[in-house]
């Protein structure tokens, strides 16, 4: 079995709480900014530029018009946007953590960059929009008076940059192995239920 999980969520949902539990209590590593230092490493570009590689994303338009703009330095001989670059940069460490066969790995399309591997348990965390308020506004410190704002902002660009990124549907059933509305189960018992879900699941092979 690969005990190999990864986290889409909507933003306030908990689920990088979610899966950072995940993690602690099957002991395997856990993934989200550690994925930020590599690539870092990796690329050689700003923290500062990766950090914002998907929030960038949240209008559709300008997100696929600064894609398709190319620059002449790249992993490839092919010219290559920025976008594309960390998009990459990003797809090959997500590729190399998979082959190392667990770990907990929040967003970036690591469902998909992982689908040709049998055995990942693809999770979606989602929650009621008034509990991702009190979520943000008292856990994240957000502003209240630009809280729906900012998820509206930050559910745009997930989908987006997903959207784009992989040619299907951020959110889309059809995508993952199991989907949790946080707003009627504790944390905890969300990571319990994933917990038990990846030892309980069919695991078919591909």
């Amino acid at each position: 079995m690969r005990r190999l999980v990864t986290i889409s969520r909507e933003y306030g949902s908990g689920g990088r709480l979610i899966g950072r539990m995940v993690a602690e209590k099957m002991n395997i590593p856990f993934y989200d900014k550690e994925i930020i230092d590599l690539a870092v490493e990796k690329s050689g570009l700003s923290r500062e530029v990766i950090e914002t590689a998907e929030l960038r994303a949240k209008s559709s338009l300008s997100y696929s018009f600064s894609s398709a703009m190319s620059f002449g330095e790249g992993f490839t001989s092919e010219p290559m946007s920025m976008n594309e670059k960390l998009f990459i940069t990003q797809f090959d460490i997500i590729r190399q953590i998979g082959e190392t066969n667990e770990g907990v790995i929040i967003g970036r399309c690591a469902d998909y960059v992982l689908k040709d591997l049998p055995g990942v348990t693809n999770i979606f965390i989602y929650a009621e929009l008034e509990d991702r308020i009190d979520r943000a506004v008292n856990s994240y410190g957000d502003d209240p008076k630009k809280v729906r704002n900012i998820i509206r902002d930050y559910d745009r660009a997930r989908a987006n940059y997903y959207n784009y990124h992989t040619s299907q549907k951020w959110g889309a059933y059809s995508n993952y192995n199991l989907a949790i509305n946080t707003s009627y189960i504790t944390d905890e018992k969300a990571a319990d239920l994933i917990v038990e879900f990846m030892n309980t699941r069919i695991y078919k092979e591909q």
